[in-house]
């Protein structure tokens, strides 16, 4: 379970890679246009779906990595059985609203479908299309949460937690 759950987080961000590529790609585009007098209508349009899909990809595999930004100097002054508490409540709260997030992320997808919303730019793209990216991502960050959460209930996170703390403090 351990494989597959890295490789999701691993694949999700290599989606995001691509989709930062996708973003360069779209901008030399519109300067290549400018450059050479041809507009390719949507770059712009373009462009903005990747970032938004690079973004909302790369929270899991953020998160997994400890590279989120996470407030130490209070956690870190209570005893151990204290700072467990604190942070299964912490990643209760995570888990609830990343589950939330998710929840509406995926009935956005679907209601922009039922309705065939398109996007208002020249580009005219179902908007599910884009919004797909959004709602993966806080799926797979939400399946991270709750991995996270599993494992400082097991209490396996600590070491890992700690492990990877100092070089992210300055």
């Amino acid at each position: 379970m351990r494989r597959l759950l890295d490789f999701l987080y691993d694949a999700a961000a290599w989606l995001a890679a691509l989709a930062m590529v996708g973003v360069l790609a779209m901008v030399l585009t519109s300067i290549l246009g400018r450059l050479l007098h041809f507009h390719l209508p949507g770059t712009d349009a373009y462009a903005g779906y990747a970032m938004a899909a690079a973004g909302f990809l790369a929270l899991a595999h953020t998160l997994k990595k400890g590279d989120h930004i996470r407030v130490t100097l209070f956690i870190g002054r209570f005893a151990d059985q204290a700072r467990h508490r604190i942070e299964m409540w912490a990643l209760s709260v995570a888990v609830l609203l990343s589950g939330l997030f998710a929840f509406f992320s995926l009935r956005l997808v679907w209601v922009s479908h039922e309705f065939n919303d398109m996007s208002t730019a020249n580009d005219a793209t179902p908007l599910w299309i884009p919004q797909l990216a959004m709602a993966t991502g806080t799926t797979i960050l939400f399946i991270a949460f709750v991995d996270e959460w599993v494992l400082q209930l097991r209490g396996l996170r600590d070491a890992e937690a700690d492990s990877g703390e100092a070089k992210h403090n300055e």
